[in-house]
């Protein structure tokens, strides 16, 4: 038996153009667009529309059905309107991608206050663009811009990527090495230590030691562990070294649980950006998280 819900996100498609059309008119995620259209072509047993590019052109069996559909599917939106309590509202859902780490050593603690529903999704910057630029997610948060001109970015703060270490760890012979500015002496005791990484992204550590030595590290971090936030929890055990971004150790570092070793010979810093879609239905929603972040991250 045929939904009906398949025709309504038929009709929606076929008015808009585009799934992310269909989905921000809809209130519902694009790969939701896309299963009730495929389910409805499977239902009729022929292709609705043709896809070129991110337009769908509706083919000649699709406008027939439209003309067929679209008088009975207002007939019952407006039926449903009526019948409607008037003080029920729509409570809005928003997808939002960012990294692990600052889900949780931001947005995390707001999350019970939110006065919509929330879908938060972690993933690789590059797959996050491409899902936002779909209509997948409708904010992210990234130190990477993006090409897509249906995207805009906002800048919002910084993060400076440091190293750090244990508490315990005797610095005192590094830091003369400092005064000497001997880049090899450096490198060597550091590579002596002992060093913390994420099983997903080395590419702090990367940046750092290349924007100070000249070349990525020729060494394996001697404990993998699942995320950012682990290193910090282990150092705090009192030994070791990790690179990670300042936000995530601050509370650490002014507390004595985790030491400040090296900012480097230059500071690295990487500029964090709000991204959305320039047209959105959840403008409201998307300010209230980037207030959020504001607070947080003191910006």
């Amino acid at each position: 038996m045929v939904n009906l819900e398949w025709y309504r996100t038929f009709k929606a498609i076929y008015k808009t153009g585009t799934l992310t059309g269909a989905a921000d008119a809809l209130f519902i995620s694009q790969p939701g667009v896309s299963l009730h259209l495929n389910s409805l072509e499977a239902y009729v047993g022929y292709k609705l529309f043709d896809r070129t590019g991110r337009k769908m052109i509706p083919t000649e069996r699709g406008k027939v059905l439209f003309n067929a559909v679209a008088e009975p599917i207002a007939k019952l939106e407006d039926v449903e309107k009526n019948f409607q309590k008037s003080t029920e509202k729509h409570t809005p859902t928003i997808s939002v991608g960012m990294c692990f780490e600052t889900f949780q050593t931001t947005l995390e603690q707001y999350v019970s206050t939110l006065p919509f529903n929330l879908i938060i999704s972690f993933g690789e910057y590059p797959e996050m663009l491409d899902q936002l630029d779909k209509g997948i997610l409708d904010l992210i948060i990234t130190p990477k811009k993006g090409s897509s001109p249906n995207i805009e970015h906002e800048a919002f703060s910084s993060e400076q990527i440091i190293l750090v270490g244990g508490k315990d760890i005797d610095t005192a012979a590094f830091n003369k090495m400092l005064k000497t500015k001997d880049a090899e002496q450096i490198e060597s005791w550091l590579k002596n230590e002992k060093w913390y990484g994420t099983t997903g992204d080395m590419e702090h550590l990367f940046q750092f030691w290349t924007l100070n030595f000249g070349h990525k590290p020729n060494f394996r971090p001697n404990y993998i562990v699942p995320n950012l936030n682990s290193i910090i929890r282990c150092l705090k055990g009192g030994a070791g070294l990790a690179v990670v971004p300042d936000f995530l150790c601050k509370n650490e570092i002014e507390s004595g649980e985790v030491k400040l070793i090296w900012e480097g010979k230059r500071k690295l810093e990487n500029t964090l950006y709000f991204g959305c879609r320039k047209k959105t239905n959840y403008q409201t929603e998307i300010d209230h998280i980037k207030d959020l972040f504001r607070k947080v991250m003191g910006k």
